[in-house]
């Protein structure tokens, strides 16, 4: 499960020798069960979609290894169960974890409806400076969608969430999610760094510094989320 992704992409990726590792950030995938996390993760990890995937029993990770601003980060991408019986296993894979990835499917209001849920058993998990990438998957599903984007934009700005719609089934914003997660969290570490240096407190002003940003990804043609602009299709 663990195989590393080595060039291909997105451009800016390259086979990294271990010694040349700069940073590890553990990112755990999370939300309700069949919104499709196991696709999220294997298209980034290893650019597949796989068409008869069966539910994650359990915890699993994959890795990628990338360059954000000039340091190779290896993410390390633990998926996580979404069913009931698991969530006890899983709480304890939240520690540790730099950032996550909160997955909702377009076309099921009730995986929406279980957010809220999910960010609280996160945050109580979870160091509280994580970064929170909410994910609204199968975006490709136009005519059965369930959930606005509009509903999406509103709980991440009332959460301090960052957002975005994906496919995994076409790999559309796919990358572009991971990746602005994966700044977000290497921004977040070196402003906690700074502080610490300058012997100020990190804690909850650096979960103010990140409450209300969102992401900017284009789904089309004429979709900005900082403008709070209906999402044109992408896929699931």
């Amino acid at each position: 499960m663990n195989e590393e992704m080595n060039g291909g992409g997105v451009g800016n990726e390259e086979e990294y020798a271990p010694e040349k590792i700069d940073y590890v950030f553990k990112v755990v995938v999370i939300g309700d069960s069949a919104v499709g996390k196991s696709q999220i993760l294997s298209r980034f990890a290893k650019n597949e979609f796989c068409l008869d995937s069966k539910s994650t029993i359990g915890v699993e990770f994959q890795t990628r290894t990338v360059t954000i601003k000039t340091k190779v980060i290896k993410a390390q991408i633990w998926d996580t169960a979404g069913q009931e019986r698991y969530r006890a296993v899983t709480s304890a894979y939240y520690r540790g974890a730099l950032g996550s990835m909160l997955v909702y499917d377009i076309s099921k209001r009730q995986s929406f409806d279980s957010l809220a849920r999910w960010v609280e058993e996160l945050r109580a998990n979870a160091d509280n400076s994580i970064v929170i990438m909410l994910v609204g998957n199968k975006a490709d599903l136009v005519d059965q969608r369930a959930v606005p984007t509009e509903d999406a934009v509103e709980f991440a700005k009332e959460q301090g969430l960052f957002f975005a719609e994906t496919s995994a089934l076409s790999g559309d914003n796919v990358d572009k999610a991971f990746f602005k997660l994966l700044e977000e969290i290497y921004g977040a570490m070196c402003k906690k760094s700074l502080e610490s240096a300058n012997g100020k407190s990190n804690g909850a002003e650096h979960l103010t510094a990140l409450k209300g940003s969102k992401i900017d990804v284009i789904a089309g043609s004429d979709f900005e989320t900082s403008e709070m602009k209906k999402l044109s299709t992408c896929s699931c």
